[in-house]
C-alpha cells in the first residue's frame, strides 16, 4: 500500500520562513530512518503557496488563480509518499516524526489509489499505456 503523507502548512510555512539547521537536521535522520525501513518513496517540501496557482474547473472553462491562498490550514507544506503494509504502520511511522515546525501541526496520512482499486473500469490496455507513462516521465 502506499500513502500520501502531507504535512499542512502553518503561518510560518506560508510566510516563507526556512527550517533551522537542527529541524533540518532531525527531519533528515527521520527521512534515513525511512529509507533503511525500505518504505520511502519520494518526499519533498513545497514552495509557500503565494508562489502557486489553482486552476478552477467548471465544465469547459478553466480559471487561473494566483496565490496566496487563505485557508492555511488547508495547505500542504511537504509531502512523503511511502510504501507501507497498513494505514496502522504509516501512523506508527508519522507518531515518530520530529515536529516538521516550530509551532504546533498536523500530518495528514491518506492512501493511494492502486490500478487494482479501480476493478474492471480501469483495462489492461488503459493499465499498460499508463504504466508505459509513467516509466517514459521517470527517464
Amino acid at each position: 500500500m502506499r500513502f500520501m503523507v502531507m504535512v499542512k502548512a502553518t503561518q510560518d510555512s506560508e510566510a516563507g520562513k526556512m527550517p533551522s539547521r537542527e529541524r533540518l537536521e532531525e527531519m533528515g535522520r527521520f527521512n534515513e530512518e525511512l529509507a533503511k525501513a525500505g518504505i520511502l518513496v519520494a518526499g519533498e517540501g513545497l514552495q509557500p503557496s503565494s508562489k502557486g496557482a489553482r486552476v478552477r474547473f467548471s465544465g469547459k472553462k478553466r480559471t487561473v488563480v494566483d496565490g496566496p491562498f487563505t485557508e492555511t490550514k488547508e495547505l500542504v507544506a511537504g509531502f512523503w509518499i511511502w510504501r507501507v503494509k497498513s494505514k496502522e504502520q504509516a501512523i506508527e511511522w508519522v507518531k515518530r516524526c520530529p515536529n516538521p515546525m516550530p509551532t504546533d501541526s498536523e500530518i495528514e496520512i491518506r492512501q493511494i489509489f492502486e490500478a487494482e482499486d479501480f476493478g474492471e473500469a480501469l483495462t489492461p490496455e488503459m493499465r499498460e499505456k499508463g504504466d508505459r507513462l509513467l516509466r517514459k516521465g521517470l527517464k
